[in-house]
C-alpha cells in the first residue's frame, strides 16, 4: 500500500505543481490526499519545478538544522539563491550524515540528492557547480542520478547539459572503476609474495584503465620502495603500454633514498634514454632528501642531471650545493671543480660574491686554510676570479695563521699580473707584526714597497713599527724607520711618528727619538713636542732640552713660543735650575726678549711655589 501511495505521489505532485497560476492553493488542499505521516514524502519534494507556499507546508522538516547545513554548502562554496537553497535544503535535510562531534557533514549520497534536486527542477548552473565541488571532494555520479537527471535535461530538452552529463558520469564511473582496480592492486602489493598474483591480476586490467591507475597505485606503495619496484618492473613488461615521463617521476620521488641510491641511478639512465624530464617538485623533493642525509655527491649528481633537462633548478641551488660541498666532512675539489663546470657549461656566470660566501662557508667549518685549493677547483671549472678574489685568499690565509702560505700566494698572484689591494698587503704584514714574526713582516713590506713604492704604504708601516715596539725592538724599530724613509722614500704617517716619539721617550731612548723630528719637518709634518714638554717639566735636564730644541732646529733655533713654553713648564713645576740653565744657553734673541724676563720675573721661585699650591 505503501510504495502505492508513493508512485501516485511521484506522478501527482509535478503535474499538479505544472498547472501554473490557474491553480490556487485551495484547490491543492483539495485534491491532493494528506497521508498520516508525510515526511516520507521529503526526498520528492524537490521534483517540484514551481514550489509553492503550499507545498513548502506540507513537507517542510523542522528548519532546526538548516543553519548547518547551509552553512556547511557554503564552506565548500556553494550559495545558491534563496528559491534553489529552499529546494536544496529541503531535500537534504534527510539524507545528510552527522560528524562524531555532531556537526553536519555531507557525504556522497547527500551530494547525489542535491543533483538530482537541481538536475530535476532545471537548475544547470548550480548542478554543474555542484558537480565541480564533488570532483574536487573525490566523489562520483551514481548510477540513479544519472538516469533521473539525464531524463530531467531530455525533458527539458537540454541537449548541451545531456552531453555533458553523458561525458561527467563516464569519467566519474571510470574514476570509481581505477579507485577500485587501485586499492585490488595495492592489497596484492601487501602480500608476502605478491609476483604471481600481481602479474594474473594486471593481466585482467586493459591498457586504458592501467595507465590511470599506476600513479596511484606507486603513490600508495611510495613507503614501500621495494613494492613499487616489483610494480614497476611488471608495467614496463606490458609492451603495448605507454609510460610517460610523469610515472617515471613519481617512481624517482620514490627511489631517491640511501637505501635504493643504485635502482635511482638506474632510473636516471633510463629516463635519459628515453627523454624523460625531471620534474622540478622531483628534483626539490629528492635534493632535500639527500642534503638531509648527507649525501652530497649524489645531489650534486642530480643536479647535473636536472641540469641537463629544459627545466633548471632554481639558480641559488648553485651555491647552496657548493656551500654542502664545502662544509661536508671531506673536502672534494674535484666535485667542486665538476659542479661549477656543470653551471658555467648552461651559460651562467658566477659572480665575485659567490666565492665570498663559500668563503664564509669554510670559515664557519674550522676549513679557512683550504680557500686557496677551493678558489683553485673553482677556477679549474671555469670561475674568473679577479683581483679581489685572490684579496679574499690572502686574507683567508692570514686569518687562518697560514701568513707564510698567504705571502707566497700573494707573491705568485701578483707575478702573474694580478694587482693586489694595498689593504691586503697591509693586513698580511700586520698578521705578521701582531704574531711576532718581524723579519717576516719586514721581508713581506720590503716587497710591497719595492711594488707599490712609498707613498701608499703608511698603514702597513705603521703595523711593521707597532710590531717592533711590542716586542720591546725599540733600536731595532728606529733602525728600519731611518733605512724605510731616507732610502726606500717611505713616509710615515703622523699618527706613526707620534706614537713612535711616546714609546721612545718612555722606554728611555730619548735622544733615538730626537732624529724622529728632523724627519717629520721633511714630509712636512708638524713636529709633535708635547711628550718632550712633559718629560722637561718632570725629569728633563738641560743638555736633554739642549737636545730637543738642536734637534727641533734647520738653520736657526725654533720658535720663541717654544722656549717659552718649555721655560713655563719648568718654572710652573719647580725646576727653576734647569729653567735658568736653558736661558743660559739660548741665544741672545731669546734670552734678552722681553716677553722671557716677564716670565721670568713673574715666576720668582715664591711666585712658581704659590702657583704649584
Amino acid at each position: 500500500m505503501r510504495n502505492a501511495w508513493r508512485n501516485l505521489s511521484l506522478r501527482s505532485l509535478p503535474r499538479i505543481a505544472s498547472r501554473g497560476l490557474g491553480v490556487s492553493p485551495p484547490s491543492l488542499h483539495a485534491k491532493v490526499p494528506e497521508p498520516q505521516n508525510p515526511t516520507f514524502l521529503l526526498p520528492f519534494v524537490g521534483r517540484i519545478r514551481s514550489p509553492s507556499n503550499l507545498a513548502i507546508r506540507w513537507f517542510s522538516p523542522d528548519p532546526a538544522g538548516w543553519d548547518e547545513i547551509q552553512a556547511e554548502l557554503e564552506s565548500v562554496d556553494l550559495s545558491f539563491n534563496r528559491e534553489t537553497m529552499d529546494l536544496v535544503l529541503r531535500d537534504l535535510k534527510c539524507v545528510h550524515s552527522a560528524s562524531e562531534d555532531g556537526r553536519v557533514k555531507l557525504n556522497s549520497k547527500s551530494y547525489n540528492r542535491m543533483l538530482q534536486t537541481l538536475g530535476d527542477n532545471g537548475r544547470s548552473e548550480e548542478f554543474w557547480r555542484v558537480v565541480g565541488t564533488m570532483r574536487k571532494k573525490g566523489f562520483g555520479i551514481s548510477k540513479a542520478t544519472y538516469l533521473s537527471v539525464s531524463n530531467s535535461f531530455r525533458e527539458e530538452k537540454m541537449e548541451k547539459d545531456v552531453n555533458l552529463l553523458d561525458e561527467a558520469y563516464s569519467l566519474s564511473s571510470g574514476r570509481n572503476e581505477a579507485r577500485t582496480a587501485c586499492r585490488e592492486l595495492c592489497k596484492i602489493l601487501r602480500e608476502e609474495e605478491p609476483g604471481e598474483i600481481l602479474r594474473k591480476k594486471l593481466g585482467d586490467i586493459d591498457d586504458s584503465l592501467l595507465s590511470n591507475l599506476v600513479t596511484a597505485v606507486l603513490e600508495s606503495t611510495r613507503r614501500r620502495p621495494e613494492k613499487a619496484l616489483l610494480f614497476m618492473e611488471q608495467v614496463e613488461k606490458r609492451s603495448s603500454l605507454k609510460i610517460d615521463g610523469g610515472v617515471y617521476n613519481v617512481m624517482a620521488r620514490i627511489l631517491g633514498r640511501k637505501d635504493c641510491i643504485n635502482e635511482f641511478q638506474d632510473l636516471l639512465r633510463k629516463m635519459r634514454d628515453q627523454g624523460h624530464e625531471l620534474e622540478l617538485k622531483t628534483y626539490i623533493k629528492v635534493s632535500h632528501r639527500f642534503h638531509q642525509r648527507k649525501m652530497i655527491a649524489e645531489a650534486a649528481d642530480l643536479y647535473e642531471f636536472a641540469m641537463s633537462g629544459t627545466v633548471k633548478p632554481p639558480p641559488q641551488d648553485f651555491l647552496f650545493l657548493l656551500k654542502k660541498i664545502v662544509a661536508s666532512k671531506d673536502l672534494d675539489l674535484d666535485l667542486i671543480t665538476r659542479v661549477v663546470r656543470i653551471f658555467v657549461d648552461d651559460g651562467n656566470s658566477i659572480k665575485r660574491l659567490i666565492f665570498g660566501v663559500v668563503l664564509k662557508s669554510l670559515r664557519s667549518v674550522g676549513r679557512l686554510g683550504e680557500c686557496d685549493k677551493v678558489l683553485k677547483a673553482m677556477e679549474q671549472g671555469g670561475f674568473a676570479a679577479d683581483s679581489s678574489a685572490h684579496d679574499w685568499v690572502v686574507i683567508g690565509l692570514c686569518d687562518a695563521g697560514r701568513s707564510d702560505g698567504a705571502f707566497k700566494y700573494l707573491d705568485n698572484i701578483e707575478n702573474e699580473g694580478y694587482s693586489l689591494d694595498v689593504n691586503t698587503w697591509t693586513y698580511l704584514v700586520k698578521k705578521h707584526s701582531v704574531a711576532g714574526e718581524l723579519g717576516e713582516a719586514l721581508s713581506c713590506f720590503k716587497v710591497m714597497i719595492e711594488r707599490r713604492g712609498g707613498e701608499n704604504v703608511g698603514c702597513a708601516f705603521e703595523e711593521l713599527m707597532k710590531g717592533y715596539c711590542q716586542k720591546d725592538k725599540i733600536k731595532d724599530a728606529h733602525k728600519v724607520l731611518n733605512e724605510m724613509v731616507t732610502k726606500r722614500n717611505v713616509k710615515p704617517w703622523h699618527s706613526t711618528y707620534k706614537f713612535l716619539i711616546e714609546m721612545f721617550i718612555n722606554q728611555g731612548y730619548l735622544k733615538e727619538s730626537f732624529s724622529l723630528l728632523p724627519l717629520m719637518k721633511s714630509h712636512g709634518i708638524p713636529p709633535y713636542i708635547d711628550p718632550y714638554i712633559r718629560y722637561m717639566s718632570e725629569s728633563g735636564t738641560v743638555d736633554d732640552a739642549m737636545g730637543f730644541l738642536k734637534a727641533m732646529t734647520v738653520k736657526e733655533f725654533p720658535s720663541r713660543t717654544v722656549f717659552m713654553r718649555i721655560f713655563e713648564t719648568l718654572l710652573k713645576a719647580g725646576r727653576h735650575d734647569v729653567a735658568h740653565g736653558i736661558l743660559f744657553k739660548s741665544p741672545g734673541s731669546v734670552r734678552n726678549h722681553a716677553d722671557v724676563l716677564d716670565l721670568f720675573y713673574s715666576m720668582k721661585p715664591d711666585e712658581a711655589s704659590a702657583a704649584i699650591a
